[in-house]
């Protein structure tokens, strides 16, 4: 295993009696990458981030952390990691300074270093004006912030979801920065982060991974790529700028329907000015080099012309729709499943009281602060 490997993980397998909650998961996350990590309800994401975070051992496979196994070394998997749920698990009564130092502490950084990386993560995190403050008196945006201060490598579990849009992409800015050092694994829903922050992303499904890669080559797993174009039919009273005249319909469709590679065109809607088509081609090969010289080399006047992959949401669906009909179907459930279900469901429920609890915490200051120690990991 490389020396940059930070998060390994070999055919890890969990079972509830018949049941494989996972089965045979296998990936590596290595140092400076962000990576999210994807699946529906019950997919196994849950069980996989409890496993790393030395919460459960697996039945079968090797996970480690930074070399460490996570059965036989748990003390140096947890000096190593920091896990940043919905809401972070922090004390609230320390100031932001002190909890960094207590985490530096627990994490056996000297303390000549600690300085030198306390004001590196604190510029990147903005947390400059908040050393002093207690964690109690922070937004829920500003802890999460603390949060991503805490270890060099980073589970975050929908750590975006209680924050507002402006939160949100300050959040996604802040772990792009210090995604550059570090290794982070992100799993939420909400794809559109996974595109903001991630180059890379794993998804499994039914408890195995089902793609894993950048996310280009993970958007080009259909093998369709789709293509819009958009070529001139009428100018009005302005003079046409191409050769002869305006093309008619049947012309563009002849001519489009007879570039190699192109599969089908169907017309789109727009007004009298423009013929507007869509092409399906094949993945591996980009066709908008022959569409513009052929339109060229006919003297048509281009106004449209780009490229689109599946969105990472359809590549989603497409990959894990079994999970969803699964979750569809009538009829009996063994006790294993129904068992293996519930434990994968756990941490979303926990995640709702953590969430009462620190409410009714933040509206009353003279409230005791052992609710927020009982939530520590």
């Amino acid at each position: 295993m490389s020396t940059d490997v930070m998060i390994y993980a070999s055919g890890l397998t969990k079972r509830y009696g018949s049941f494989k909650a996972l089965d045979d998961v296998s990936f590596e996350v290595n140092k400076g990458e962000v990576v999210g990590f994807l699946g529906p309800n019950g997919a196994g994401k849950s069980t996989t981030m409890r496993i790393l975070t030395c919460f459960i051992s697996p039945t079968g496979g090797t996970a480690k952390v930074r070399g460490h196994d996570v059965f036989d070394d748990t003390l140096s998997v947890r000096a190593n990691l920091g896990y940043l749920p919905q809401r972070a698990p922090l004390y609230l009564e320390m100031t932001v300074y002190e909890y960094l130092e207590f985490a530096a502490r627990i994490r056996n950084i000297d303390a000549s270093k600690f300085k030198q990386r306390a004001r590196s993560v604190v510029e990147i995190c903005g947390l400059a004006q908040s050393l002093s403050k207690e964690i109690r008196q922070l937004s829920h945006g500003y802890r999460q912030r603390v949060g991503l201060a805490q270890a060099p490598i980073l589970i975050l579990d929908e750590p975006t979801s209680d924050l507002d849009p402006n939160e949100r992409t300050e959040f996604l800015n802040y772990l792009k920065q210090i995604g550059k050092d570090r290794t982070v694994l992100l799993s939420t829903h909400n794809l559109k982060e996974v595109e903001a922050a991630c180059a890379r992303a794993i998804i499994v499904s039914r408890g195995r991974v089902v793609a894993d890669g950048p996310l280009d080559e993970i958007r080009a797993k259909s093998g369709r790529v789709r293509y819009v174009v958009s070529i001139q039919e009428s100018v009005g009273e302005s003079p046409y700028r191409g050769k002869g005249t305006p093309p008619r319909q049947t012309e563009v469709e002849h001519a489009l329907n007879s570039l190699p590679g192109v599969k089908k065109v169907n017309e789109l809607p727009t007004d009298e000015r423009a013929h507007a088509y869509e092409l399906a081609g094949e993945d591996g090969s980009d066709l908008r080099p022959e569409i513009f010289r052929m339109i060229a080399d006919k003297g048509w006047v281009l106004l449209e012309l780009h490229r689109d992959t599946q969105t990472l949401e359809d590549v989603f669906r497409q990959l894990t729709i079994g999970d969803e009909r699964r979750n569809r179907q009538l009829g009996p459930v063994k006790d294993d499943d129904r068992r293996a279900r519930d434990e994968e469901d756990d941490e979303e429920e926990e995640d709702d009281d953590e969430d009462e609890s620190d409410d009714d915490e933040d509206s009353d200051d003279s409230d005791s602060d052992d609710d927020g120690k009982g939530n520590k990991r």
